[in-house]
């Protein structure tokens, strides 16, 4: 317990630190919020390493190896696992929601022209495609140094710290509060939900913490079976590759809370029925 609370101390600590004074500095419009964005990805994993290193832990069970013998499945689960489910969700909006779907990708040309770029005939259509096929095929890949960030402070860390005392069950869900809680400050100054909406900002906090207990429940299942933390942060690049895939084709400004992007509702239906069923099977004995 005493090195959970020393890792959650540091990873918090130098997490919020970075994010209020992003706060204080223009929030997510200043020029350099994308770098603080990417930088507190990695502050976990410094947060692991500093509490290892102060509780002479040593290193041994890091996480590092992938195990692949015996885990393929969970390894293409979370490679193309994510994608599917985030387009299956995008399909279920616009079947639910017709007058929002627009094939001609209208909206999408708007904001390239008020960009000044003018773009030939067919050439949007090739865009997409082109982000479509790195979405799905590389964004695990290229965003794997961030994403592992992340993932070896909850996954590899915190869930394995967590189950020592308590049920997989109980693990995901309290890792997974955490791991929502941890994204409170970005999602105040807008991230994922905006500001504009009459709960702000505990109504997004609330939204993140139950999208990090749903999509969190799918990452820990793929850590526990592999006993590695590499196939979450493989997950965790492609989810967050491929989240935005559905506004190519959104006309208007949808609820965030209700989707197409995935941390809606019926946007992240998907990931909403594969999350429980993973929060199901982790506290089942894995099979051969």
């Amino acid at each position: 317990m005493k090195r959970i609370g020393i890792f959650l101390g540091i990873a918090f600590f130098l997490t919020w630190t970075l994010e209020f004074a992003l706060m204080a500095n223009g929030g997510l419009a200043s020029s350099y919020a994308i770098f603080v964005l990417s930088a507190v990805m990695l502050m976990p994993a410094i947060a692991v390493v500093a509490t290892r290193l102060i509780t002479k832990e040593g290193f041994k069970d890091f996480g590092l190896k992938p195990h692949f013998k015996g885990n393929v499945r969970y390894y293409l689960a979370a490679w193309f696992g994510p994608a599917l489910l985030i387009a299956l969700g995008g399909l279920i909006y616009f079947l639910v929601f017709p007058d929002q779907f627009d094939p001609t990708m209208s909206q999408m040309a708007g904001i390239y022209a008020a960009q000044g770029i003018d773009l030939p005939e067919g050439s949007l259509f090739t865009i997409f495609l082109t982000q479509l096929l790195l979405g799905i095929f590389l964004a695990p890949l290229l965003n794997i140094i961030t994403t592992s960030g992340e993932e070896i402070g909850w996954r590899g860390y915190l869930l394995p710290k967590l189950m020592e005392m308590v049920s997989p069950r109980i693990a995901i869900v309290i890792s997974g509060i955490i791991w929502g809680l941890w994204h409170a400050p970005i999602i105040a100054m807008g991230h994922n939900y905006g500001t504009g909406y009459p709960t702000a900002p505990w109504g997004g906090i609330l939204a993140m913490v139950f999208f990090c207990l749903v999509i969190g429940s799918f990452f820990s299942l793929l850590a526990i079976r592999t006993k590695s933390f590499l196939p979450a942060a493989i997950a965790h690049g492609s989810l967050n590759g491929f989240a935005a895939i559905s506004i190519w084709f959104t006309l208007g400004t949808p609820s965030p809370f209700i989707g197409p992007l995935p941390t809606g509702i019926i946007g992240g239906s998907g990931l909403i029925v594969v999350g429980i069923l993973s929060f199901l099977w982790a506290g089942k004995k894995k099979t051969a």
